[in-house]
């Protein structure tokens, strides 16, 4: 996946999908290269499952897939195994985890940073995110935690003019 990627047009050819679906004329047509030239990029993507076609008739849908990308990043993430007591919060898992820096503010404590990389963190349990901080999630059973990073990617943009 990593080498489709090394590709400028493909990397361009995906951000452009990530925004809006198109055809293979359209994406030829932005990124003045042909459409044959075009179409040997998206056959690439849609091998590594990063884009996927819609056919209407004759007419080729395209649009990114941002999970299978995602889900291939997931892959890379380390996973550890630790025992704590029931009715341990999660903050207690996280402590015995090196690399897991956790800071106390007020009263509560957040997760300030993994591995070195500073961030916000929010948390899954058996695939579930729960409605309550780490801190005061209560394990009464054994659970799968995942942690994830936000990335800050914007989605959005506001100019915002005062009267």
């Amino acid at each position: 996946m990593f080498k489709t990627l090394g590709s400028k047009t493909r990397r361009e050819i995906l951000r452009i999908l990530i925004k809006r679906e198109m055809h293979i004329t359209g994406l030829a047509k932005e990124l003045g290269i042909s459409v044959p030239v075009a179409a040997k990029h998206v056959k690439l993507l849609e091998e590594k499952g990063l884009i996927e076609r819609r056919e209407f008739g004759k007419t080729h849908i395209l649009n990114a897939r941002l999970d299978r990308l995602y889900q291939t990043l997931d892959e890379l993430s380390e996973s550890h195994e630790v025992e704590v007591s029931k009715g341990s919060n999660i903050l207690d898992a996280l402590k015995q985890i090196s690399g897991v820096r956790i800071e106390k503010v007020g009263e509560r404590e957040f997760v300030t940073s993994i591995d070195g990389e500073a961030g916000y963190y929010i948390y899954e349990v058996n695939g579930a995110f729960p409605n309550v901080p780490m801190d005061s999630f209560v394990l009464e059973e054994n659970a799968k935690v995942e942690l994830k990073k936000l990335i800050p990617v914007k989605k959005k943009e506001m100019k915002i003019k005062l009267k």
